[in-house]
């Protein structure tokens, strides 16, 4: 999908539906593999009673793709993510977060969300696509000729292996889904289809673009945020190109425009209490610092990276190509032996898992004993250094800065990184909580404003409001009586 608005004309060609099929085997094992990286990637999948309603609605609307044994065949995944997004992988796999939940009004707008996924497998995009992954995995060479098979009989060996083979697989698999702007396309035609046929109303398809389309406006003008977007994130184009398009298809359907407010009360309070922005559990990022409450941990990204927080991993990485390194962040329980923590990092990237002897450098962070440890490989024409930095925080725990830079730098630009790694104090950790999804009825007085005052941000408040509600720029008054979602810190 290409930058500015593009309506159809009435010779827009018919829509193509697939004929009936199955699921193959082989697309089956690779959704299978590649499922756990990506609810991991993405935070983990999100236990709230809205993961319930979107396995029903994704089942109801897949069920009218001609794909058969849907229920067997098809996995919906709501993820623990603050991230609006998303995507499906072959396998029947479907995943959304609760962030692009959150944007909806009505469960049409899951429909179709959840419609345009399965159009995604019904289409076999992701088949066409084989080329691109093939490719894909050449352009991880690099990467696999510098991070892996590291010490392999305690001399450095050939290096290899970008953050171990799940890298490697959520590098292909993010191409794989970085689809053509036809292929976008097709897949909001087979997404009105299915939705309609499921008893959805098509034309809230683009209700839904539009609401996705202001949340991405509102979030490049907010400044001071580091979070990095997963590249399969970014595989949608923006959404402002199909707004107008998703309204002429669904009057070829026979459908004219939403009718009058978009939201649906029922569907509003389904989505009361769920998280929104960072889970704290999960590590919350603030500007360019990431707070970790658990284990009451931060530490602060140099200007020019951005952040990516997983379940298991914080991924650190250049935006905008500001910087000239990488890292990721993992831990957790250990049993007093730093050294071990040192070698189960380089046993994870090593290309065949083998390691020979590592002897860490001891050091001091902060109050924190820590352990350091380097090794350089070469790519034929550029030599990167691998440096693992792991700290212990506690008795029983202990955490890892992963460090690629190029040879001779050491941590490089990312030493602030490291050596600003702290504890915070319990009260500090305590004050993080989570906001949440609430609903409230509007009084005869209230207007955006109002309502507006009572979410939990100091900034923007007024314009996330209007976002959120899916209600045009501007506007100031609300019908008394009518329901509304606020954002309020969890008590």
């Amino acid at each position: 999908m290409a930058a500015g608005l593009m309506a159809l004309t009435a010779a827009a060609p018919p829509i193509n539906l697939p004929g009936p099929q199955a699921i193959s085997p082989d697309d089956r094992a690779t959704g299978a593999k590649a499922h756990p990286d990506m609810v991991s990637e993405y935070g983990g999948a999100y236990a709230g009673p809205q993961s319930a309603m979107v396995r029903r609605v994704g089942l109801r609307v897949a069920g009218q793709s001609g794909i058969s044994n849907v229920e067997r065949d098809f996995t919906f995944t709501l993820l623990n993510s603050p991230v609006e997004n998303a995507f499906a992988i072959p396998g029947g796999y479907v995943y959304t977060t609760r962030a692009l939940l959150a944007l909806m009004n009505n469960e049409d707008e899951l429909g179709f969300v959840l419609g345009h996924e399965t159009g995604h497998i019904a289409a076999r995009h992701s088949e066409k696509r084989q080329q691109v992954a093939q490719r894909s995995t050449l352009l991880g060479a690099l990467g696999q000729a510098v991070l892996g098979g590291v010490l392999g009989g305690g001399a450095i060996g050939q290096l290899g292996n970008q953050i171990g083979q799940a890298g490697i697989n959520r590098l292909v698999m993010g191409h794989v889904m970085a689809y053509s702007r036809g292929e976008e396309f097709e897949a909001d035609d087979l997404g009105g289809v299915y939705m309609q046929k499921a008893g959805y109303n098509p034309a809230y398809a683009s209700t839904m673009l539009a609401s996705l389309a202001a949340q991405t406006g509102l979030e490049s003008r907010l400044a001071g945020n580091a979070r990095n977007t997963p590249g399969w994130a970014m595989s949608h184009p923006n959404p402002e190109a199909r707004v107008t398009r998703a309204l002429d298809r669904a009057r070829q359907m026979g459908i004219g425009a939403p009718p009058g407010s978009r939201a649906n009360e029922a569907f509003l309070l389904s989505l009361r209490g769920m998280i929104y922005d960072d889970d704290p559990q999960q590590g919350v990022i603030e500007g360019q610092t990431f707070t970790y409450p658990p284990d009451r941990l931060r530490f602060t990204v140099p200007v020019g990276y951005g952040m990516s927080n997983g379940s298991d991993a914080v991924t650190i990485s250049a935006k905008g190509g500001n910087g000239q390194g990488q890292a990721t962040f993992t831990g957790g329980a250990y049993k007093g032996d730093l050294n071990a923590v040192l070698r189960a990092r380089f046993k994870a990237i090593a290309k065949d898992g083998q390691v020979g002897e590592i002897r860490g450098v001891p050091g001091a962070i902060n109050g924190m004993h820590s352990l350091s440890a380097s090794v350089r490989g070469n790519t034929g024409s550029t030599t990167m250094d691998l440096t693992v930095v792991a700290v212990a925080v506690a008795a029983d725990r202990a955490y890892a800065f992963t460090v690629i830079q190029p040879a001779g730098q050491g941590l490089g630009d990312l030493a602030p990184l490291v050596n600003g790694f702290t504890r915070i104090s319990p009260a500090q950790a305590a004050a993080i909580r989570p906001r949440i999804v609430d609903v409230a009825r509007a009084g005869p007085g209230d207007t955006v404003s109002s309502m507006a005052a009572r979410m939990a941000y100091n900034d923007n408040a007024t314009e996330r409001f209007l976002v959120l509600n899916g209600l045009p720029a501007g506007t100031t008054r609300l019908t008394p009586g009518s329901m509304v979602k606020l954002v309020v810190w969890k008590r």
